[in-house]
């Protein structure tokens, strides 16, 4: 197995130039070297692995469906071996697409829990349990939504997915933390950044002014986030909105 004195971290869903991607380069530029995980976008992940790699660290593609256990419980290990060590995981990999409640199907409330919650928690849980066996312990970084507060039309088995990672990210803390208290478990609340490329402009609108700063969200204030809880080793089993006050504000006057 490899050695590597440099930290380590895994990105789930990094490798199309999402969310996920601006995670990864902003942990590469705290000196990570980096995983990216990917489910189907083998070309992406290349991409990105090239593009971390200009950059001055090391990086690695790692395939795997997270919702099938026996691949998570492969990935995990793979990363350990090719790096040495796993101290960060951020699980960024999901799903999120609209459906009409009276058009959602027990095929798309599968889909949604598989991909946004078991993933997390496989992942979760194989990381975490590597991490407790390191004397350095570790981080995770799970993703909500903000509008688990406030949830809006047409994503109802998507908002039951997310709902349940808070009470996740709790469990894992709390789980992780009592057999390793280096091993730390936060949320990321994400608000509107990255609107999709079709969203109409009359929506778009709505939700930038529906926000208190007035302006779409950015990846990079997301990543911010996620180095906060990295950095911050006093912090654990918190979810924090990155939502520019969408939480608290109706929008309305």
């Amino acid at each position: 197995m490899p050695t590597s004195h440099k930290r380590v971290a895994l990105v789930t869903g990094s490798g199309k130039k999402r969310v996920g991607w601006h995670v990864a380069a902003a942990l590469a530029n705290r000196g990570y070297d980096i995983a990216v995980h990917f489910r189907t976008s083998a070309t992406g992940a290349t991409e990105t692995v090239e593009h971390l790699r200009g950059s001055g660290v090391d990086a690695e593609a790692f395939q795997a469906d997270l919702a099938d256990e026996s691949a998570v419980h492969q990935l995990i290990p793979a990363v350990q071996n090719r790096f040495g060590r796993l101290d960060v995981l951020v699980n960024c990999a999901a799903v999120y697409k609209p459906i009409p409640l009276d058009e959602v199907t027990a095929a798309d409330v599968r889909q949604n829990f598989e991909a946004n919650l078991l993933g997390t928690f496989l992942c979760g849980q194989q990381a975490g349990l590597a991490m407790v066996g390191q004397p350095e312990g570790g981080c995770i970084v799970n993703f909500g939504d903000w509008a688990l507060a406030r949830p809006y039309l047409n994503y109802a088995a998507y908002f039951a997915s997310k709902g349940a990672i808070p009470a996740l990210t709790r469990c894992l803390a709390i789980e992780l933390g009592t057999r390793n208290p280096l091993v730390r478990v936060n949320c990321v609340l994400p608000g509107p950044v990255l609107f999709p490329p079709d969203m109409p402009q009359d929506e778009r609108e709505e939700a930038i002014q529906s926000t208190l700063v007035r302006r779409e969200g950015q990846p990079e204030n997301v990543a911010a986030a996620v180095l906060f809880f990295v950095e911050n080793d006093f912090v654990t089993g918190v979810c924090l909105p990155v939502d520019g006050g969408r939480t608290i504000f109706a929008g309305d006057g």
